[in-house]
C-alpha cells in the first residue's frame, strides 16, 4: 500500500486512492466544488489544487492517484490565496440567506472558513426559482456552475436531463424542458439534489422539515436490487433519504422510490391499532383480544378440520428474520406446510427452473457483474422502471458501446437504446429461445469445450431446438428470422454474455421452462461460473428472494432445501417434527378454499384480491373462509371484504433485521424511526401467536438477530454470515464459516446438481389466450416506474403526482380504427371480467397488442386476468390474456 506525507504527516492509502480522498483521511477538506467520488474527475474548478513536490504545476487532487512517496503540501499561503480569490468570486453574488439557513451545505462550509460569509449578498439575487416538481425546489440564484447535476445525470443516471445553455456570465443551468423540472425527462432519482453543493436543488422535505438530527443505514423496502439508504431523522420523523456512497449495489445511487416515496410510514390511513371485526364492523381492540382472537381462530379450525385447513401468507416485504418465523409457525404452531409467498405470482419459475439446471433457485452472478460482461440480454424485463439502479447501470455499458440485446413485447427506454431488440408477440418466448440456440448450434457458435466438460444431453437438446429454425420461430414469434439470428450470434459470439430476465419470462404458462430455456442457452455458450455471465433473475420486491429462501414455500424449508433433504435437521434445531407432505401453492390455496378444504387464512403483507389473476375466482374463495388474519400496514382489499382480525404491522423503517436482494446479498435493515402507534414486527406477532397455541418454548427470541442465528444453524450456506460481520456491509450467500468471504459466482467448478448440468430439451405450448373476433387484442400487465405493485407504499406518497393513475397503453392505429382519444376511460374486457383504464396512444406497443399497469386500487386489472398458469410452480400468465376494448361514456 503505499504513503504518502501530506501536510508532514504520513498517511497509508490502498492502491487507486486518489490524492483528494488520501487528503480527506488528513483530516483535511478541500472545496472541490467540481468533485464528486461518483464521478469521473473534471478539475474544472481547480480549487482542490495541491503542491506535490517535485512538480513545477500543482495537481488537482480529484484527478491526481497517490504514488508511493508522495509529498504534499495543501495549505500554502499561495493556495490558501487562490481558493478564497475563487469563492469569492461567487461570493460577491451569492444569497446570504441560503448560507445561514443551510449551513450545512459544502459550498456554505467552504464559504464560512474562509471568511467570506460577509462577502454574500444581502438582498436575494435574482434567479430562477422552480416549485413545480413534487419533491425537489429549484433555486437557480443559489447556482455556483459546477456542473455536477449536469454530469451525475449523465454519468450516473444516463438521463441527460440538465443542460448548460448560454455563454459566460449568462450561462445558466435548466433541464431539458427548457421550463419547469417537472416537465423535463427528469425520473425523480434526485442524484442532481444530492452532488449539489449550494442548495441550489433541495429536497423540499429538507425545506419544510429541517435538516436532519440523525441519519441511519438501512436496506430499500422496494425492488430486489437491495439498495442501501441513508436515512435521516428529525423529531422521529423521516425527512431526508440519501445514498449510500460506498454501498456494493446501488453505488450511490437511488431511484424515485427508494429515495422519496416515505410518506407512507406516516401516512393517516395507516392502521396502528389492533381491530376485530364484530357484527360486520371493525372495532378497534386491546393487542391481547386480537391475538386471542386469532389464535383461537387458527387452533378452532387445527383441531376441528385438521392442519391442513390452515393457510399462512408470508410477506416478501417483511424481513429475513420474520419470514423464518412466519414459516416456523406454520409447521412447528400449526402442523402443516400450507405456506407460501408473493414470490408465487412472480419469480418462483425462476427459482424452480434455475434450481432444475444448476442446482440453486438463485441469481447465478452479481450485478457487479454487469460492468464486466461484453454483452448483455435483458429478456422480459423493463429494469430503468422496475430495477431502476441496475437498469441505469445496464444503460451506461449500452451508451459505453457494450452490445445490448433487448427481448420484450414492447419497446421499452431501455430497449429503443439496444443494439437489438426483438419485439415478440407476447408468449412466444420458448420458439424464440429455441430458435437462438438453434442458431448457436448450426453455426457451431457453442462453447464445444465447455458444454463436453460441465454439460450433458446436447444430443436430445440439439435435435428439439432443430424443430425451431429461425424462419419458423419468426412467423410465431413475429420476429423477424435474420433478427433471431443476428441476437444469437451476438450473444454467443461475446466472452462473456449476461442474462437478466424478469416477469416477462416467468409469468406464462411456460414460464418455468423459459428459464430453463434460458438456462441453456448460456451452458451451450459457456457462460456460467464465470464473471460478466450467467442467469440472473431481477427479483420483483425487496425480500421476495429471502421469503422464499426462509421456508415461506409449501414444498422447502430454510434455503430452498426441499423438506426431504433438510427435514431432519430442522427437527433436531426445532426439537419438534415437521410434517413431510408438501403443502398447497398460493394459486392451489384459492381452489381449496373453493371446496371448503381451508377455513382459516393468516396472511401478512400481502393483498391476495388484489394480486391474484381472475378476481372473480377469488371472492368467491376468501368467501367461503371462516377466518381470515391480516398482518399489515393499511387496509387492504383482502381486509376490507373478508378479514376477521387485522394486527398492525411496522414498516421495514421501524424495525431491525435483514434483507436479501436478487443477487444473494443479505443486508442490514435497521431501526431509524420509532414503531407507530401500537403497531408490531411481524417478529413479536409471530412469537405472540405460538406462545398463545403451545409453543412458546420454540420462539423465545430476544432480537432479530437471535432469530438470525437459529436461521444459521438449519441452513449451512448461510451459517458464516453474522450480524457482526453485516456491520460491515452485505455478503453474498453461499457463505459457510465465518472467515468465507461469500461467493461472486455460483457454480465456478461444479453445479449444485453435481458436476455436470443437463441441456433441457423444451417443447412449445401456446397459450389458451388467443386473439379471436370477441377479443382481439392480447393484454399484457406490469409495473411503471412512479409505483410498487398494489401502491400501498407509493400510493401513499407524492408520486401520485408524477404517475396518477394507471394507463393501457394502444397502438395509434388501433385507437385511430376505434376512435379512441389518448387520455380517454377504456374498458378493457375478457371472458374473465373487465376494467377501466385511461388510453395512452403509443407505438411501443404492436397493434393487437395492449400494456397495462395495475397499481391503481380502482382499476383493479386482475378483474380480467385469467386462468392460466405455469406448469410448474403454479404461477399465474399475467402477461397474456384475450381482450376487447371498449369505449367508456363519460
Amino acid at each position: 500500500m503505499p504513503k504518502v506525507i501530506i501536510d508532514g504527516k504520513e498517511i497509508e492509502v490502498a492502491d487507486g486512492t486518489m490524492l483528494i480522498e488520501a487528503v480527506a483521511k488528513r483530516g483535511v477538506s478541500l472545496p472541490a466544488l467540481c468533485n464528486d467520488p461518483r464521478l469521473e474527475p473534471s478539475s474544472s474548478c481547480r480549487l482542490c489544487e495541491v503542491d506535490v513536490r517535485g512538480r513545477q504545476k500543482s495537481a488537482c487532487a480529484c484527478a491526481t492517484p497517490v504514488e508511493d512517496g508522495m509529498v504534499v503540501e495543501t495549505q500554502s499561503e499561495r493556495l490558501v490565496e487562490f481558493r478564497r480569490t475563487v469563492l469569492g468570486f461567487f461570493a460577491d453574488k451569492y444569497p446570504r440567506d441560503a448560507a445561514l439557513r443551510s449551513p450545512e451545505k459544502d459550498f456554505h462550509r467552504h464559504l464560512r472558513e474562509h471568511g467570506l460569509l460577509e462577502r454574500t449578498v444581502v438582498e436575494k439575487p435574482v434567479g430562477e426559482v422552480d416549485d413545480a416538481h413534487p419533491y425537489i425546489h429549484v433555486d437557480m440564484s443559489q447556482c455556483v456552475h459546477c456542473y455536477r447535476c449536469i454530469r451525475i445525470c449523465e454519468e450516473l443516471q444516463g438521463q441527460f436531463v440538465w443542460g448548460a445553455y448560454g455563454h459566460g456570465e449568462q450561462t445558466r443551468v435548466l433541464p431539458d424542458s427548457g421550463s419547469t423540472l417537472k416537465a423535463s425527462s427528469c425520473v425523480s432519482c434526485g442524484a442532481c439534489v444530492d452532488t449539489c453543493p449550494s442548495g441550489a436543488l433541495e429536497d423540499k422535505t429538507i425545506l419544510a422539515l429541517g435538516a436532519p438530527e440523525a441519519w441511519q443505514r438501512t436496506t430499500c423496502p422496494y425492488c430486489g436490487v437491495g439498495c442501501e439508504l441513508s436515512v435521516g431523522v428529525s423529531k422521529d420523523r423521516i425527512v431526508a433519504v440519501r445514498p449510500v456512497l460506498d454501498a456494493p449495489v446501488s453505488k450511490g445511487h437511488l431511484c424515485v422510490k427508494g429515495r422519496y416515496s416515505t410518506g407512507f410510514v406516516d401516512a393517516a390511513d395507516r392502521i396502528t391499532t389492533p381491530m376485530v371485526r364484530k357484527n360486520g364492523a371493525w372495532t378497534k381492540v386491546s393487542w391481547n383480544e386480537a391475538l386471542d382472537a386469532a389464535a383461537d381462530a387458527l387452533r378452532r379450525t387445527r383441531d376441528a378440520a385438521g392442519a391442513d385447513a390452515n393457510y399462512v401468507l408470508g410477506s416478501a416485504r417483511a424481513t429475513n428474520e420474520e419470514c423464518y418465523l412466519i414459516a416456523k409457525l406454520a409447521r412447528v404452531a400449526l402442523g402443516t406446510n400450507n405456506v407460501d409467498c408473493c414470490a408465487r405470482v412472480c419469480h418462483a419459475p425462476s427459482a424452480a427452473g434455475l434450481a432444475a439446471v444448476f442446482g440453486a433457485g438463485a441469481a447465478t452472478n452479481s450485478f457487479d457483474d454487469i460492468e464486466d460482461a461484453a454483452a448483455i440480454m435483458v429478456v422480459g424485463a423493463n429494469p430503468l422502471e422496475n430495477h431502476p439502479i441496475v437498469g441505469a447501470r445496464i444503460r451506461q455499458r449500452a451508451l459505453a458501446g457494450v452490445p445490448l440485446i433487448v427481448i420484450d413485447p414492447r419497446r421499452t427506454e431501455l430497449a429503443a437504446q439496444a443494439r437489438l431488440h426483438l419485439q415478440l408477440k407476447p408468449g412466444t418466448n420458448i420458439p424464440l429461445l429455441n430458435a437462438m440456440a438453434a442458431v448457436i448450434i448450426t453455426e457451431g457458435l457453442a462453447n464445444m469445450a465447455f458444454v463436453e466438460e460441465r454439460c450433458e444431453g446436447l444430443v436430445d437438446f440439439a435435435n428439439s431446438v432443430a424443430a425451431w429454425p429461425a424462419d419458423r420461430a419468426a412467423k410465431e414469434c413475429g420476429v423477424d428470422a435474420e433478427l433471431i439470428r443476428k441476437a444469437a450470434r451476438l450473444y454467443a459470439g461475446a466472452k462473456p454474455a449476461s442474462i437478466f430476465n424478469g416477469l416477462g419470462v416467468t409469468e406464462h404458462i411456460q414460464g418455468t421452462e423459459a428459464v430453463m430455456a434460458l438456462a441453456s442457452l448460456a451452458l451451450l455458450t459457456g457462460n456460467v461460473g464465470v464473471r460478466g455471465g450467467g442467469v440472473n433473475p431481477l427479483r420483483g420486491q425487496n425480500n421476495v428472494q429471502g421469503a422464499a429462501n426462509m421456508g415461506c414455500e409449501p414444498s422447502k424449508l430454510t434455503g430452498y432445501q426441499p423438506i426431504a433433504k433438510a427435514r431432519s435437521l430442522h427437527e433436531t434445531v426445532w426439537q419438534t417434527q415437521v410434517p413431510d407432505a408438501p403443502g398447497l401453492t398460493a394459486m392451489e390455496m384459492i381452489e381449496a378454499a373453493t371446496a371448503g378444504r381451508l377455513a382459516c387464512m393468516l396472511v401478512a403483507g400481502y393483498d391476495v384480491l388484489l394480486s391474484h389473476p381472475n378476481a372473480k375466482a377469488t371472492h368467491a374463495a376468501l368467501a367461503k373462509l371462516d377466518a381470515l388474519i391480516v398482518i399489515d400496514l393499511f387496509m387492504t382489499k383482502t381486509a376490507e371484504a373478508y378479514g376477521t382480525v387485522f394486527l398492525p404491522a411496522v414498516s421495514s423503517f421501524e424495525k431491525d433485521g435483514t434483507f436479501m436482494n436478487g443477487e444473494r446479498r443479505i443486508q442490514r435493515v435497521r431501526r431509524a424511526v420509532s414503531p407507530r402507534g401500537e403497531a408490531k414486527t411481524d417478529l413479536e406477532i409471530a412469537c405472540a401467536l405460538a406462545q398463545r397455541l403451545g409453543h412458546g418454548a420454540a420462539f423465545q427470541f430476544s432480537d432479530a438477530e437471535a432469530v438470525w442465528n437459529e436461521v444459521r444453524a438449519v441452513w449451512p450456506a448461510v451459517a458464516g454470515i453474522s450480524y457482526a460481520r453485516l456491520e460491515h456491509g452485505g455478503i453474498q450467500w453461499p457463505c459457510p464459516t465465518e472467515s468465507h468471504p461469500g461467493t461472486r459466482v455460483l457454480h465456478e467448478k461444479s453445479f449444485g446438481v453435481g458436476p455436470r448440468a443437463k441441456l433441457r430439451p423444451i417443447d412449445y405450448r401456446p397459450s389458451a389466450e388467443q386473439p379471436s373476433d370477441e377479443y382481439p387484442f392480447v393484454l399484457n400487465t406490469g409495473r411503471t416506474l412512479y409505483h410498487f405493485n398494489a401502491s400501498t407504499m407509493t400510493g401513499h406518497s407524492k408520486n401520485r403526482e408524477l404517475g396518477p393513475d394507471d394507463f393501457v397503453q394502444v397502438h395509434p392505429n388501433d385507437a385511430e380504427r376505434l376512435q379512441i382519444r389518448n387520455g380517454a376511460s377504456i374498458r378493457v374486457r375478457s371472458q374473465h371480467g373487465s376494467f377501466v383504464g385511461r388510453a395512452q396512444l403509443t407505438d411501443a406497443v404492436r397493434p393487437g397488442e395492449l400494456f397495462s399497469t395495475f397499481h391503481d386500487l380502482r382499476a383493479l386489472v386482475n378483474d380480467a386476468t385469467g386462468r392460466g398458469r405455469d406448469s410448474v410452480t403454479s404461477t399465474p400468465e399475467y402477461k397474456v390474456t384475450a381482450v376487447t376494448l371498449e369505449p367508456v361514456s363519460a
